[in-house]
């Protein structure tokens, strides 16, 4: 349901203030209540004064009106907004945001942490290119227009840019224009130049305001700002050229050849601008001209682009599909109406969906215009806590008195029960380290098994390495005799296990089948060394050994008599049969170090790194 309650609409212009107070009607359109212009001075176009001027100005204009709406759009001047039109590649709808943000990136003059910046697909070109229009303002400067709003007591609902407003109030004015048409908006520091051509939009901001003639006609006439703009108004008109007579009037003189020297170089970049339009955008020629803004009143302006640029000029007539409300005074309207284009396409912004839309608001100025609207709930609320605060207090007052009463009854009672307390909690401090010990004792018992079920394992696979190194050189010699045995073996802290330190004096019990090298006394096959785990003041005092690699130090007899690589098949071998087994880590088991031969005894040494799967504790 569309609201009808009247609303503001602003246009905080370079030069001048335009203010309208608008209504929805019965027929779902705009209706015109009120309106006022009133010019800003030099200081209005000045960044240093502009906010101080722009406020007073609003304040000043709302009391001599009698506006009563308190919501407002409004809309910045060009000369604070970028806008340009970019052409993005045809691509997936989930992309087109972040090729925009890329273009943002590119072409916004300043950083985008520093600006608000909106975006509009206008539509897409022939070729499948999107047309975009990409408008950005600094952050501070809408955060100014905030405070003036605030300062006036209005509430703030967007912010527009001046091409955007331009362009929907052209479009809800003229729709039945199809052919290219163009509007130039003559402002008093820049001006905007519009082209529309069968839905499609083009616009482009030219830095040229007519100040530039009040400040030229100033300096030569030795004028203040404020007097030579008064004397521009009044007397000023654009002189035609050619063999026409100069005016008597000094001052008309010199107005008229400044202004048709500014029109003229505004007159080059319109023209170049519109062969931009035509070989960039793929417009056609322009039919028609029509012109708005403040400056664009001036005598002969009209006929001065009729004769340059070859179309008819008239001026654009914003209130053309605007009901206008019999308190409005129509011979004060007349003269301005065609620079109120940007009050009208703001007002626009609140019937329904309009071609441009755009709100140049920033989060910090959403989240205090949210807060605002909540203040009275705060306070509400702030209020309401206060009373029920006030009334638990009463209460809780009464009930202290009783409840005080009561404890004094109880406090010998709590001082027994705090007493079988303390025994308590010692009882059971004393009963969780006895469950700690005994948990101790558990996991000790748990692995007793674990270390010879790991020597056990490592004993079977030397077996099975003699096996099959003696079956391969069986081919070549028949009873050959293999024997590997362990003579040593280093946990990861370097402490060796009791083993014998005389390769030539295994301890006894360790022997291979056919025999052993002389002097060596006979064992068990695949010698391992009978080890137990020592004990002394690590075991005693419950601090476990922990061995993530033990280091096999392992000697078998030299066969390299009979085959060249029979030690090196030997070594591979056991490595092999070791990672076999399931109580070894297989990635992290390998030789290590070299084959050295021992040729007193005829025997060679190897070493193996055997990382257990759980570690070793002792």
């Amino acid at each position: 349901m569309l609201n009808t309650k009247s609303f503001l609409t602003v246009d905080f212009g370079a030069g001048s203030l335009k203010l309208a107070e608008f209504e929805i009607d019965e027929a779902g359109g705009l209706r015109l209540k009120n309106f006022a212009i009133k010019p800003l001075g030099l200081e209005g176009s000045q960044e240093a004064t502009r906010e101080k001027i722009i406020l007073q100005t609003l304040q000043q204009v709302l009391a001599e009106k009698a506006f009563k709406a308190k919501s407002v759009n409004v809309c910045a001047p060009g000369f604070q907004v970028f806008s340009k039109f970019v052409k993005l590649p045809p691509v997936d709808a989930a992309k087109v945001g972040q090729i925009i943000q890329y273009e943002a990136q590119q072409n916004v003059p300043f950083p985008l942490s520093e600006v608000v910046w909106d975006y509009q697909i206008l539509g897409s070109a022939a070729s499948g290119e999107l047309e975009v229009l990409l408008v950005a303002i600094k952050s501070d400067i809408v955060e100014g227009l905030f405070r003036v709003s605030a300062g006036a007591k209005l509430k703030l609902n967007l912010c527009d840019a001046s091409p955007a407003a331009l362009c929907n109030a052209f479009r809800y004015n003229y729709p039945d224009l199809e052919d290219c048409t163009m509007l130039l908006d003559i402002g008093a520091k820049t001006s905007n130049l519009l082209f529309f051509e069968k839905g499609k939009v083009f616009s482009r901001s030219i830095n040229l305001g007519a100040n530039i003639i009040t400040q030229d006609f100033a300096n030569e006439a030795k004028l203040k700002f404020e007097d030579a703009e008064k004397l521009k108004i009044a007397e000023g008109f654009v002189s035609l050229g050619g063999a026409y007579e100069e005016p008597e009037n000094v001052n008309q003189a010199a107005i008229s050849k400044i202004a048709r020297q500014f029109m003229t170089k505004l007159h080059i970049q319109v023209n170049q601008t519109m062969q931009f339009y035509r070989g960039q955008q793929g417009g056609t020629a322009p039919q028609r001209l029509f012109l708005s803004g403040g400056a664009s009143i001036m005598p002969y302006t009209a006929q001065f682009f009729a004769e340059k640029l070859n179309v008819p000029v008239e001026y654009f007539n914003p209130f053309r599909n605007v009901q206008i409300d019999p308190s409005v005074n129509l011979e004060e309207l007349s003269p301005v109406a065609h620079g109120m284009g940007e009050v009208v396409g703001l007002g626009l912004r609140n019937l329904a969906n309009c071609p441009v839309e755009m709100n140049l608001m920033p989060d910090s100025t959403l989240r205090w215009q949210a807060l605002n609207q909540k203040k009275p709930y705060f306070v509400a609320t702030v209020i309401s806590l206060v009373l029920v605060a006030f009334g638990v207090g009463f209460l809780f007052q009464k009930l202290a008195v009783n409840k005080e009463a009561e404890i004094a009854l109880l406090d010998p009672k709590v001082s027994e029960l705090n007493a079988k307390m303390d025994r308590f909690s010692s009882a059971y401090k004393k009963l969780q380290k006895a469950q700690t010990d005994a948990a101790q004792v558990t996991g000790w018992m748990q692995q007793r098994y674990y270390w010879a079920d790991f020597m056990a394992d490592m004993r079977n696979a030397l077996i099975r390495s003699e096996t099959d190194i003696k079956k391969k050189l069986s081919a070549q010699k028949s009873g050959v005799d293999v024997g590997v045995w362990i003579e040593q073996m280093i946990s990861a802290s370097g402490a060796a296990t009791a083993v014998s330190a005389n390769p030539a004096m295994p301890l006894p019990g360790m022997v291979m089948p056919g025999g052993m090298p002389p002097g060596m006394p006979p064992g068990m096959p695949g010698g391992i060394p009978p080890t137990t785990p020592p004990t002394g003041d690590a075991t005693q005092s419950g601090a476990a050994n922990t061995n993530s690699v033990i280091t096999l130090v392992c000697r078998a007899v030299n066969l390299t008599s009979l085959d060249p690589s029979a030690n090196s098949e030997i070594a591979y071998a056991v490595e092999g049969e070791i990672k076999s087994s399931p109580l070894v880590d297989p990635k992290a088991t390998q030789l290590t170090g070299q084959i050295t031969p021992d040729d007193s005894n005829g025997t060679f040494t190897f070493t193996v790194n055997v990382t257990p799967i759980n570690p070793l504790n002792f």
